[in-house]
């Protein structure tokens, strides 16, 4: 005991606030309360119960998910660390109102997301799940949860069943908690696209992505007042080889854009004109084939170039997001075609 010990515990019902009167060892121990008598309230029969190493909830009945979700988070930060920590998975999933996750009191566990260097271990209603890159965590009524691009994919790590992975990565996309792309991203980051029924449903999520990407790039052309182009066309020499697929391509200024739906808005952006920023798997390939495809990729884009045609690549975020601007992108390239050394004559194939 020293001088700021308190010679009578300080009442309790002022920690009942509505978080659910969960509340750590520590907290006890600045309020009066011994460990000793916590633990002797925390017997078979007694008023407490301690569903967490160090945490406390002061009531004997069950847990509400509130109290649950509290008590998971300050079982984390019962010591200071760096890197933030939020609820992910299944549970992060149901608060941000996903239809396919189960609602919270059928969750025996909690998955908490948390940096790879923090030595926590998974106990009680607590599950860590660690990640070398933690997102910034997003407030859900006032709980700290993982965005849901991450939360499918730390729920997708720990399921097998091919409708309900589909189910959750279309209710992300189509409800438009995520892109397409930024799932997939979370996925690779995951390394769960190696098992077959996440790659089925990471193609019918991508098919879906592009088709979203093409409407948006109609629109784009059509509210921007840019001039009609030829859609979806196969490009060829007179009598040569196949030379690629574009999205939308203006002969008169051989000038094509190309719907990159692999990036996300933190994926280097080098203006839309030419280059390639790579491809690092996330197309539900393994990495060989991801290569292949790449090195595919380029030599068509490149063989284009060649030949005078000017490539922009359009990220569907980007066209979501700032239409005006890719739009720029594109009407400076078809401006500035007489600028530039004539292009071959293309024969342009519908698809």
């Amino acid at each position: 005991m020293n001088h700021d010990t308190p010679l009578t515990p300080r009442p309790l019902g002022d920690l009942s606030d509505v978080r659910g009167r969960v509340v750590t060892a520590r907290t006890l121990r600045e309020r009066g309360v011994p460990t000793s008598l916590a633990q002797e309230r925390c017997r078979r029969g007694g008023p407490w119960q301690r569903p967490l190493p160090g945490v406390y909830l002061l009531h004997a009945g069950p847990a509400t998910s509130e109290e649950r979700l509290h008590a998971v988070l300050l079982y984390a930060r019962r010591e200071p660390a760096p890197g933030a920590v939020m609820i992910t998975g299944p549970a992060a999933l149901a608060l941000h109102g996903l239809p396919s996750a189960p609602p919270l009191p059928s969750q025996e566990r909690i998955d908490l997301l948390v940096p790879h260097t923090r030595r926590l271990r998974s106990a009680g209603w607590a599950r860590i799940v660690r990640a070398h890159r933690v997102p910034e965590p997003e407030d859900v009524a006032g709980v700290p949860v993982a965005p849901v691009a991450r939360a499918v994919a730390d729920a997708v790590a720990r399921l097998t069943d091919a409708v309900t992975v589909r189910r959750l990565m279309t209710e992300a996309v189509r409800g438009g908690h995520c892109e397409a792309q930024t799932l997939v991203r979370e996925l690779t980051r995951a390394r769960v696209l190696s098992r077959p029924h996440v790659v089925d449903a990471v193609d019918a999520l991508l098919a879906e992505g592009r088709a979203l990407g093409e409407e948006r790039l109609y629109a784009m052309v059509r509210d921007c007042g840019l001039p009609d182009p030829y859609w979806n066309v196969d490009l060829r020499l007179p009598a040569g080889p196949y030379l690629g697929r574009v999205d939308a391509y203006w002969p008169g200024q051989a000038v094509a854009v190309e719907l990159d739906v692999r990036r996300g808005h933190d994926d280097h952006d080098d203006g839309g004109f030419g280059g390639f920023d790579g491809f690092d798997g996330v197309d539900g390939f393994d990495v060989l084939e991801a290569d292949t495809v790449w090195t595919e990729h380029v030599r068509r884009r490149e063989a284009l170039e060649r030949l005078g045609v000017t490539v922009v690549r359009l990220c569907p975020l980007r066209l979501r997001d700032a239409p005006r601007e890719q739009a720029a992108v594109v009407r400076t390239a078809l401006m500035t075609w007489e600028e530039r050394d004539p292009a071959a004559h293309l024969v342009v194939l519908p698809r």
